[in-house]
């Protein structure tokens, strides 16, 4: 039976969060975003590991395992990120294939700054791979309307029908989306997510549906909802 493994790309420096440190290792109710986002996958006894994907420079320096608890056993280590996101989930599965990963196994990829997964959400994605031959990823169906701008202006409204949101965790075989992404990058076609890889190469994987809380974190305000959404969570507890 295939293994399901995790990468986690955080090559980045999340610029547009702005202030002099990383997004991923900001504080969130005491711990830092990428604390909160791997315990949802260190829970779940499904997932055979953990890829963290990081700046290099890091790993030179260790602060990634100071700003991290030790209670967070990680046995994959770290490898350097990319300038792109997808060259560091490239990276991310070279490194699972170097450590035992097979070609078929199932590989999620997941935002260093989306600390909110609910384990329900990651539970029905990983039931799904079951009946997703071709990939499967948590979305939502878009709510809002939609309007087309140019220069400030509205220029009109976008019919909503069968559009989604995308979110991650997003699931394919690990050789298929390695595939998939270094076609991509040979064809210099932009990837803004692992699905768009692979639609490219013509499949088309499973949307499951998620939680609107499954926010990323990109700009400040978002870590007060996090924050906020987190606490909730454990009211309701």
């Amino acid at each position: 039976m295939e293994r399901i493994w995790v990468i986690i790309p955080a090559g980045g420096r999340g610029q547009r969060f702005g202030g002099t440190q990383a997004k991923q290792y900001v504080l969130l109710r005491g711990q830092p975003v990428l604390a909160h986002t791997l315990n949802i996958f260190l829970h779940e006894k499904r997932i055979s590991g953990v890829q963290l994907v990081l700046p290099g420079e890091d790993l030179e320096s260790g602060v990634w395992r100071d700003l991290l608890s030790d209670d967070l056993a990680l046995p994959l280590a770290p490898v350097r990120g990319g300038k792109q996101r997808a060259d560091s989930v490239r990276r991310g599965l070279e490194a699972l294939r170097k450590a035992g990963a097979a070609d078929k196994d199932w590989v999620l990829v997941h935002d260093a700054a989306r600390p909110c997964l609910r384990a329900e959400d990651l539970g029905n994605l990983l039931d799904s791979l079951r009946e997703s031959p071709q990939g499967a990823l948590l979305g939502i169906p878009v709510a809002d309307t939609l309007k087309r701008e140019k220069d400030g202006l509205s220029l009109g409204t976008v019919d909503r029908e069968g559009l989604w949101r995308a979110l991650t965790p997003q699931a394919f075989p690990l050789a298929a989306l390695l595939a998939a992404l270094q076609s991509a990058q040979g064809a210099a076609m932009p990837i803004t997510d692992e699905a768009s890889a692979m639609e490219l190469q013509g499949w088309r994987p499973r949307l499951i549906q998620g939680h609107g809380d499954n926010i990323k974190i990109t700009l400040g305000d978002d870590l007060a909802l996090a924050a906020a959404i987190l606490a909730a969570r454990d009211e309701e507890k």
